[in-house]
């Protein structure tokens, strides 16, 4: 007898609701996307919703689990769904003069700034808090004053409604900056890829080089040596259908997008995680 598929837990707003009704007035689902590409922009999706706010459209699920044509199609009803949504974007550049988790907090604050709605709660998906500022700043990098609360809840873009929303709008956003990226610079391919380590996109950065696109501070697929690394780290990723990247002496897998494909990806110096209690959302740690 075989066992049917397990059924996959449909977002819903059981958990933003018991934030509201433990006194917030405005709850903030936000997920990201971008984060362990070669190229292009980490985008932030932003969705806010309160007590009076419906069920959220049928179909909206982590945007990992949805195919392209799927995610295009809730465009519409999310677009009409909680109070305010928003997607805010870090360039290239801003990820490899702060770091990637300033360059999160810089996307972050942008989409919550652009939704014009004050939240008394972000959730974010995952156990890392990446969002607030820390508690000892950078002397060079400005650090916002902010005046909500931040919650994690690991699958969060899984089982909030909010969350889920997030990361379609942000998926969507950035997949269509990379496509306008594409006819510039079509030679790395990011019109399929989307900026990840896909094959043709690391040929063409071990061909090329990078371009401006490109997060320049990480350790890109550009030489023999690193290029290797990262076919290795691609073996692993296909085996475990995640993305992998190869940091020194530690593999790090990230699942995230495109169901049923791995992508490489890159680290810039000094972000890479140093253990596993270290390892941001979604992250595995395996030694090399």
């Amino acid at each position: 007898m075989t066992t049917p598929p397990a059924r996959r837990p449909r977002p819903d707003l059981r958990h933003e609701r018991a934030l509201l009704r433990s006194g917030a007035r405005v709850v903030v689902g936000m997920d990201e996307v971008g984060r362990g590409a070669l190229a292009g922009p980490v985008s932030v999706g932003a969705v806010a919703v309160d007590l009076t706010t419906r069920t959220c459209p049928s179909g909206v699920a982590d945007s990992k689990l949805l195919t392209p044509g799927a995610r295009r199609r809730l465009l519409p009803a999310l677009g009409r769904w909680g109070l305010a949504r928003a997607v805010g974007h870090a360039s290239p550049a801003e990820i490899d003069e702060v770091g990637i988790v300033a360059a999160l907090r810089l996307a972050g604050g942008r989409a919550l700034a652009a939704l014009g709605v004050a939240p008394d709660v972000v959730l974010l998906d995952g156990s890392h808090d990446w969002l607030s500022p820390p508690l000892q700043p950078d002397l060079f990098v400005e650090v916002p004053e902010v005046g909500f609360a931040v919650r994690t809840r690991v699958k969060a873009d899984q089982r909030c409604a909010s969350v889920a929303a997030a990361s379609v709008l942000a998926k969507c956003e950035r997949d269509d900056l990379m496509v306008a990226l594409d006819a510039a610079h079509p030679e790395y391919g990011w019109g399929g890829n989307k900026g990840y380590g896909a094959p043709e996109h690391v040929e063409a950065l071990r061909r090329l080089g990078p371009c401006p696109e490109h997060r320049r501070s990480w350790r890109l697929p550009v030489t023999g040596e690193v290029g290797a690394g990262c076919a290795e780290a691609r073996e692993d990723a296909d085996a475990t259908g995640a993305r992998a990247t190869r940091t020194g002496t530690v593999v790090a897998v990230e699942a995230e997008h495109e169901p049923g494909t791995a992508d490489g990806a890159g680290v810039r110096p000094g972000d890479e995680p140093s253990g596993a209690s270290d390892a941001p959302p979604g992250w595995v740690m395996m030694d090399a």
